[in-house]
C-alpha cells in the first residue's frame, strides 16, 4: 500500500498543468499531484501510454482509474463539497457523461487556454 494516493497528469501540456494547479488549490485532494514525466510509473502501476492518453488516479490501494472516472474518484476521496460532486459523477448516466465530457476536453485540450503544442494528442 502506498502512503498516499497519486494524481498523474501530463506535465508537458499547459492546460493539464493549469488544471493540476487548480486541483491543488481548490480541491486539495489527499494525494500527490505529479506530472507523469516525473513519476515512477512502474511503482504506480501505470504505463506511459496510459498517462499520455488520460489523467490517472492511483489510490493508496487498488487499481488505477483513468479519465472521467479518475476525476470522480479523486473528488470522492476529497473533503466536502467535492466528495458529493464525486458521488454525483458516479451515478448511472452521469458516469457515462463524465467519461464522454473528459474525452471531448482531452481531444481538444490543444484548443483551450494555456495550451501548448504538446497538448495536441491527435499526433501521438
Amino acid at each position: 500500500m502506498r502512503a498516499k494516493a497519486t494524481v498523474i497528469f501530463d506535465g508537458d501540456c499547459g492546460f493539464c498543468t493549469w488544471c493540476a494547479g487548480k486541483l491543488e488549490r481548490w480541491v486539495k485532494p489527499p494525494a500527490s499531484i505529479i506530472p507523469w514525466q516525473l513519476a515512477d510509473l512502474d511503482e504506480l502501476g501505470v504505463s506511459q501510454a496510459q498517462c499520455e492518453s488520460a489523467l490517472q488516479w492511483v489510490p493508496r490501494d487498488g487499481a488505477p482509474v483513468a479519465g472521467g472516472r479518475a476525476i470522480a474518484a479523486l473528488l470522492l476521496a476529497s473533503s466536502p463539497p467535492w466528495r458529493a460532486i464525486g458521488a454525483l459523477l458516479c451515478l448511472p448516466g452521469l458516469a457515462q457523461l463524465t467519461d464522454r465530457g473528459y474525452e471531448i476536453v482531452a481531444a481538444n485540450r490543444h484548443r483551450l487556454p494555456g495550451s501548448t503544442p504538446a497538448c495536441d494528442i491527435s499526433s501521438r
